[in-house]
C-alpha cells in the first residue's frame, strides 16, 4: 500500500522565529543550539538538527480535535533552517528509521482504533497492517521513547 508522510507545516513556526528569547519563553518556547549528538528531531523537514544549528522546542497541538478524548499536544523541535515541509509518497526519512516508533491509528472522528511499537526500519509492514482496517483515516507516529510526536501518515 501506498503511504504519505508528512511533517508539520513550515509556515506555522516562522513568526516564532522572530522573537527573542525572552519572548519565547513567555510562549512556553525554548531556542537551543544542537550539540553533536543531541538527536533533536525536526517535526517539519524530518531531519536532525546538525551540530551548531539552531531551533525551536515548542508545544504544539498534534490531536487538536476538540470533540475526541484523544485530544493531544506536545513538544516538538523545528530547525530554523528548515523551509520545505517534507512531505512525500512511500518515503521514510531516516530520521524515523533510526528511532523506535509509536505509531497510532485513527478514526475519521479522531479517536484511536489501534497501535503497535516498531523500529524504523520495520515501520512499512505496521503502516500496511493498520492501513488495512477500513476504518483507519490516519496515522500518528510519536518517537516511542520520549513519546513524542513524530509526523503524520496518510493513505496516499
Amino acid at each position: 500500500m501506498t503511504f504519505r508522510i508528512s511533517g508539520l507545516p513550515i509556515a506555522t513556526f516562522e513568526p516564532l522565529f522572530r522573537l527573542s528569547d525572552a519572548e519565547l519563553r513567555a510562549q512556553g518556547a525554548r531556542r537551543y543550539t544542537a550539540e553533536p549528538g543531541s538527536g533533536m528531531p525536526c517535526r517539519v523537514s524530518l531531519q536532525d538538527a546538525e551540530p551548531g544549528e539552531t531551533v525551536l522546542l515548542t508545544p504544539y497541538p498534534h490531536q487538536p480535535s476538540a470533540a475526541s478524548p484523544y485530544r493531544a499536544s506536545g513538544p516538538v523541535f523545528v530547525r530554523e533552517s528548515a523551509r520545505t515541509t517534507f512531505d512525500r509518497v512511500s518515503d521514510v526519512p531516516k530520521q524515523l528509521r533510526d528511532r523506535l516508533l509509536s505509531v497510532r491509528a485513527y478514526s475519521r472522528d479522531d479517536c484511536i482504533l489501534d497501535a503497535d511499537v516498531v523500529t524504523g526500519t520495520e515501520l512499512e509492514p505496521l503502516i500496511d497492517r493498520l492501513f488495512a482496517r477500513s476504518d483507519t483515516a490516519y496515522l500518528h507516529a510519536h518517537f516511542a521513547r520520549y513519546g513524542c510526536y513524530a509526523c503524520r501518515i496518510d493513505r496516499a
